[in-house]
């Protein structure tokens, strides 16, 4: 159980699996979200999301396994946190394939890459980081400023 707990979050603090599409990395200095870019960042988009359904088969495959069998009432509550701590994280990771699967639908129609506020471009940087962005850093902070505000009023 432990080593399931390790890689609990690996998938979220890695936004996205290694990529390399042949050497290939986007940069400033093509036209932006060209056919090759595109092409990128939608096979990056689906190897993360492969990463993340492995996982959930992986998690799916142990708890058949790992039946709560321990005998230890103590024992058995440690493992019932565990699993519960995993299915969380399995239920995040569901709803960022749909984030990832938003993403692949504004590939499709020529908006990804673009924000979705001021329909400036998102930085190349941060759509490496964070390929499901749909703001800019600046529309980001922005709308989390104003959050903060509407919450403490």
């Amino acid at each position: 159980m432990a080593t399931v707990l390790n890689r609990l979050d690996e998938s979220e603090k890695a936004v996205a699996p290694a990529h390399d599409a042949g050497g290939y990395r986007p940069s400033a200095n093509e036209e932006f979200m060209n056919l090759r870019q595109q092409q990128y960042f939608r096979e990056k988009l689906l190897a993360w999301k492969d990463a993340i359904l492995r996982e959930a088969a992986g998690t799916l495959s142990q708890l058949q396994v790992d039946s709560l069998r321990e005998a230890d009432l103590t024992d058995r509550a440690s493992s019932e946190t565990d699993w519960s701590i995993e299915l969380r994280t399995r239920d995040r990771q569901r709803k960022l394939i749909s984030k990832i699967d938003a993403a692949i639908r504004r590939l499709e129609e020529g908006e990804y890459g673009y924000c979705e506020v001021t329909g400036e471009p998102i930085s190349l940087a941060r759509l490496e980081a964070r390929p499901i962005a749909t703001m800019t850093v600046e529309a980001q902070e922005r709308h989390e400023r104003n959050e903060k505000v509407s919450r403490e009023d």
